[in-house]
């Protein structure tokens, strides 16, 4: 596709102000009847409601952290991550951080859905872990491991990721780091390989966003252009500057790859912006989650409440799941969908918006402004889980009510 823009057609098409305006359109089209899905916002609240108890659940002291892959590494109560802070106690806070960075940048590219039939196993003679593990608990415990192990850094330290390592990674590494054989098969593999070498690919290039290739210096980028205090939107942006290029496949401007940008033709022709529909759930997850090891830094990082919801198979499940939206033609249940077809565009709009929705609902129940209680920490409190708790109940294999053909680079 061939487009006509401006750099501020660049950058609307990568701030949240552009998904949240673009998926409305489809989210007005869906209350008008038309496209894949009727809407039902009769039962927006009561799904609300149920979000609520999922996080007095969780976290009857709504003591909630933002969504992030931090959580993950904890999962099943062992403090893995306090177990990384012991090994690293010597480095200043902002080495700290870059090394933190490294780590969560590199396990949420290795994240997109793993399919039902993988596990984890993770052996550990330390005392701090063990079991078996599925799903995004089991991809994080076990790129957790990869890095402990120093698989992706050139130095004697194994606590970094090097891009002039990841550009030698093959997938016999990867096999043996997740644990693949015919009996544990994962989905994506070679998408997770491509995505790695293409983070590898970047950190060498772009100098001016990680001067030493390594991911973590993003940091450094970061606060040589706004300071010790920036915006959450400023560190999307910086995601996704940065870290476009190793998106493959999708619509570039010039020689900016947009990412997670897809074309909907009830909007406009392929050749108009206007067509295009943002979402950028990767990168606004990895928003989240490096804001953490950004804040040890002594850092500060406001505005999180100007982010989206993500768009992914457990919150997008949840409104399916609780019939907030049904497809027209429940046969469409049974067919595999690509990420860029129109019903899978539409799915996603509908998600980003109704967990707008949802949240208001539950900042309302619990008496909390945006900024109190960012949109971050309702996904981590409630739809997240409430997503995957649905699913559990309706379906044996806790698998998405839809059926997606995963790339590994979007869900």
């Amino acid at each position: 596709m061939s487009f006509e823009y401006t750099a501020s057609d660049i950058d609307y098409l990568l701030s949240p102000k552009a998904i949240r305006e673009r998926t409305a359109k489809l989210y007005e089209r869906a209350l008008n009847g038309e496209g894949y899905f009727e809407l039902d916002e009769s039962k927006i609240e009561e799904t609300a409601m149920f979000v609520m108890e999922v996080i007095q659940d969780n976290y009857p002291d709504l003591d909630i952290p933002f969504h992030s892959r931090w959580g993950h590494f904890n999962v099943g109560g062992h403090h893995r991550v306090a177990a990384l802070n012991d090994k690293i106690i010597s480095l200043d806070k902002i080495e700290k951080a870059r090394l933190k960075l490294d780590l969560v940048i590199s396990s949420v590219l290795l994240d997109a859905g793993a399919g039902m039939g993988w596990r984890y196993n993770e052996e550990n003679d330390s005392g701090i872990g063990g079991g078996e593990y599925s799903r995004s608990e089991g991809l994080a415990i076990a790129s957790l491991d990869m890095f402990n192990a120093g698989l992706f850094s050139k130095t004697d330290s194994p606590y970094r990721v090097d891009g002039e390592k990841l550009l030698s990674l093959t997938l016999e590494d990867l096999e043996k780091g997740f644990q693949v054989s015919d009996s544990n098969p994962i989905i994506g593999l070679e998408g997770r390989l491509t995505l790695l070498k293409s983070l590898g690919k970047t950190l060498t290039e772009n100098e001016e966003v990680f001067k030493d290739g390594r991911p973590g210096n993003i940091l450094d980028y970061l606060i040589e252009k706004h300071g010790m205090k920036f915006k959450a939107e400023d560190l999307l942006k910086g995601v996704l500057l940065g870290l476009g290029p190793i998106w493959p496949g999708r619509i570039h401007l010039g020689s900016v790859n947009l990412g997670d940008v897809w074309h909907h033709s009830a909007l406009g022709p392929a050749d108009s912006l206007d067509s295009l529909v943002a979402f950028h759930k990767l990168s606004q997850w990895l928003t989240y989650s490096m804001v953490e090891p950004i804040l040890e830094a002594d850092v500060d990082v406001w505005g999180a409440e100007d982010l989206t919801g993500l768009a992914e198979y457990r919150n997008g499940g949840l409104f399916l799941d609780k019939e907030v939206i049904k497809l027209k033609d429940p046969e469409l249940l049974k067919v595999q969908h690509e990420p860029g077809s129109e019903l899978i565009i539409e799915w996603r709009a509908l998600t980003v918006q109704l967990l707008d929705r949802v949240g208001a609902h539950v900042q309302k129940a619990l008496g909390k402004k945006p900024f109190e209680f960012p949109l971050a920490k309702v996904l981590e409190g409630g739809t997240w889980w409430a997503g995957r708790r649905t699913a559990k109940e309706l379906r044996e294999d806790g698998g998405p009510p839809l059926n997606l053909k995963s790339d590994g680079t979007v869900f």
